[in-house]
């Protein structure tokens, strides 16, 4: 089971943007802008950590550098089958699904970041990680606080967000310090998300959901505010305005994911950052846990997923068909046009021998790390690839091509 999940703010961090200016994907910048009326662009490459910070300009931003990320991996032929995002990434994780589309998705996200910080400037407040408490404790440590303090995230175990008045966060602290606390941190974040002092931006966020359409998801979408998936279009709405002033169940929903899978699942991080891929370590080691938030880690992901048998179904080529246990992807070294050698490349269906050359891109060789038929190339001669996109696939000698 190949499970696609998405950062929320907190992710992000200045220039984030950068390493992906030369990739494909990077045009959807570009459409982000124009559907939000802002320069995006500049927010990923050139704002700063307190600019990024204002939760109108965090949001916007992780959320358009994950679409990006979810394309170049889209470009690849990978697909999930199920998706979940944190927060914010609940956003990334429908349009993901096909839930929501790609201008819908922009506006929400922009009017929610908007809303956020109205009601983050009217009920100021803040986020810390209580790390070395059980969920109960935390709890308890907010309710005996006396003041304004509440669980946000159940991130995983022993790793619990409180959120609330920059006072009732200090006095809670203070409280969980006491039942045994290892440590509390606080969040790069602007506001006390996930908990009643957001409450003005409800009002707010669901007129902007009335105006959205939501579909059925392709794949299942776990929800942050119970932990369960819900494939009816007409319940996203709801569940997207209760997620404001409800903690986010990520823990619950990590381990429901895993719980669910055949074999060994595996949850690839979409987005700036890897927060969810330690997570995912801390709460389901068993599962098999992959961040990409930059163009370097689409060809380890790929052969992460190549190197897994029953994963390699999520990798498809431009036929449609699918790859299986006794079939391996040869990867493009760099960027660049793709063309076959003067020398020729083999035939579809003829053995190769580890080292044979595939073909070039640019002035780089393509040569398969692996022996066995080939069942076809993957990329088109004149066609642009990326470094790390699938140029060739494999099927081990001797086994049956039909």
């Amino acid at each position: 089971m190949l499970i696609f999940t998405f950062p929320g703010q907190g992710s992000q961090k200045p220039g984030m943007g950068r390493p992906w200016v030369e990739h494909p994907s990077w045009e959807l910048v570009k459409d982000v802008s124009e559907a939000a009326d802002r320069d995006v662009a500049r927010l990923l490459l050139e704002a700063d950590k307190d600019e990024l910070t204002a939760t109108r300009n965090a949001q916007l931003a992780t959320f358009t550098l994950s679409l990006v990320v979810l394309d170049a991996i889209e470009r690849l032929g990978i697909s999930p089958s199920a998706c979940a995002g944190h927060s914010l990434g609940e956003y990334s994780a429908l349009v993901a699904s096909g839930a929501v589309g790609f201008d819908d998705g922009v506006r929400l996200v922009a009017e929610r970041g908007e809303a956020m910080q109205a009601a983050a400037e009217e009920n100021p407040g803040t986020m810390a990680a209580v790390l070395g408490l059980d969920d109960d404790d935390v709890e308890s440590a907010c309710q005996r606080a006396e003041s304004e303090a509440w669980v946000a995230n159940y991130n995983a175990p022993g790793q619990v967000v409180i959120a609330g008045s920059k006072d009732g966060v200090a006095a809670a602290a203070e409280v969980a310090k006491g039942m045994g606390a290892r440590k509390v941190m606080p969040l790069p974040v602007g506001g006390a998300f996930h908990t009643p002092l957001m409450a003005p931006a409800r009002a707010h966020l669901r007129k902007a959901l009335s105006e959205a359409t939501f579909h059925e998801p392709e794949v299942p979408v776990t929800a942050n505010v119970d932990a369960r998936v819900h494939g009816e279009a007409s319940e996203w709405p709801g569940l997207l305005s209760a997620q404001l002033c409800s903690p986010v169940r990520w823990r619950q929903t990590v381990a429901s994911l895993v719980g669910e899978a055949p074999g060994v699942p595996a949850l690839v991080e979409v987005g700036p950052g890897g927060v969810l891929t330690g997570l995912t370590r801390r709460i389901a080691a068993e599962a098999k846990a992959i961040s990409v938030s930059a163009p370097e880690n689409l060809n380890s992901l790929v052969e992460a997923l190549a190197t897994e048998g029953p994963l390699l179904s999520y990798i498809s080529s431009h036929e449609g068909e699918h790859l299986y246990v006794s079939e391996r992807l040869v990867i493009s070294p760099a960027a660049g046009l793709f063309h076959l050698s003067d020398e020729g490349s083999p035939a579809d269906g003829g053995e190769v021998a580890v080292g044979d050359l595939i073909g070039l891109v640019g002035d780089v060789e393509v040569r398969t790390p692996f022996a066995g038929n080939l069942m076809g190339i993957l990329a088109l001669p004149g066609e642009r690839v990326t470094e790390g996109q699938p140029i060739a696939w494999l099927r081990n000698a001797g086994e049956n091509a039909g």
